[in-house]
């Protein structure tokens, strides 16, 4: 049976490999909806992002709502020097014909899982937490309906890539963050530790674009223009993909190493702003509140990715 979903995100290169894989994968991933959120760029540009790639996977019946368009008291930071101006530069995508939801994207949220049993919708989130906070304050009763919430974002053992501490989903809204891992919600982190495992060399996004369909070209035209940032930042032979790692490990849990450990975000020091103080060997005594990915198979998740895009137009 498929895993009933909701991806809050803010597209993104990387969020758009994501997403069109999950988008490829009907009978293992349902997607009840896409909520979006500023993060790599403006909420304007990741909601128009999203319905782009709904279009691009010929899945235009999935519902997308917008969300918050600033974090919890901070001024909002983007990543247009990684992602382009449209957040999805590299492919020249088409203006989207459908149209996101009138509907708010918290309200959909909360309305969602309050509508399925409880434990049955995972919440997978690639950007920011701002939104999923937002439906935790407004209404708390929806932290026990989360099956599981699998996310995107921090770092331990590979520290930070906006600062020398803190990941970027995170750093956007610390206090979103803290509020989320502080929900006693079910919580799986896709961090730095794992991602920068996960690299798009040239011969990994070579296969991408000899795939011969537009999803194939589109994934190989991003990555080429995202990914080239990494590269001169890390001097590695390919650069990191992130997000996609969440959809992964939906399909694929195997590939992938975890542990229990307590998460806390540090949300008072603006030196450390954002950053994941991850208790990975058991040093204190606060309460385990997330499994924390440090390793995957990284052959393993390109093939995946690869053969999930090779189904779509």
């Amino acid at each position: 049976m498929a895993q009933k979903v909701i991806f809050d995100t803010d597209p993104g290169q990387d969020d758009a490999v994501a997403l069109l894989a999950a988008l490829a994968s009907p009978d293992e991933i349902d997607i009840l909806g896409i909520v979006t959120v500023a993060g790599n760029i403006p909420l304007d540009l990741t909601t128009k992002n999203a319905l782009k790639l709904l279009e691009l996977a010929n899945r235009i019946e999935v519902p997308v709502h917008a969300g918050c368009a600033k974090p919890f008291g901070r001024t909002l930071v983007t990543a247009e020097h990684v992602h382009g101006k449209t957040g999805l530069d590299g492919p020249d995508l088409p203006e989207p014909q459908i149209a996101a939801k009138e509907r708010h994207g918290v309200d959909f949220l909360v309305e969602t899982l309050r509508a399925h049993p409880p434990g049955t919708v995972k919440l997978l989130c690639l950007g920011p937490l701002t939104n999923v906070a937002l439906a935790l304050a407004k209404a708390p009763d929806v932290a026990a309906r989360i099956q599981e919430i699998v996310l995107m974002g921090g770092g331990c053992f590979e520290g930070g890539n906006i600062t020398p501490t803190a990941e970027f989903n995170i750093y956007v809204d610390p206090e979103a963050a803290s509020a989320v891992f502080r929900s006693g919600a079910a919580i799986t982190v896709l961090p730095l530790d794992v991602t920068h495992q996960m690299r798009s060399t040239k011969q990994r996004i070579a296969a991408f674009e000899g795939l011969g369909n537009k999803a194939g070209a589109a994934v190989a035209a991003m990555l080429s223009f995202s990914e080239r940032f990494d590269v001169e930042k890390y001097a590695w032979e390919g650069a990191p993909l992130h997000d996609p790692c969440v959809t992964a490990f939906l399909l694929a849990p195997e590939i992938f190493e975890a542990r229990p450990v307590n998460v806390e975000i540090e949300t008072g020091s603006e030196l450390c702003r954002g950053m994941t103080v991850v208790d990975y060997w058991g040093v204190t005594a606060r309460p385990q509140n997330a499994r924390w990915v440090r390793s995957g198979d990284a052959e393993a998740f390109f093939r995946l990715l690869t053969e999930r895009v090779a189904r779509l137009p």
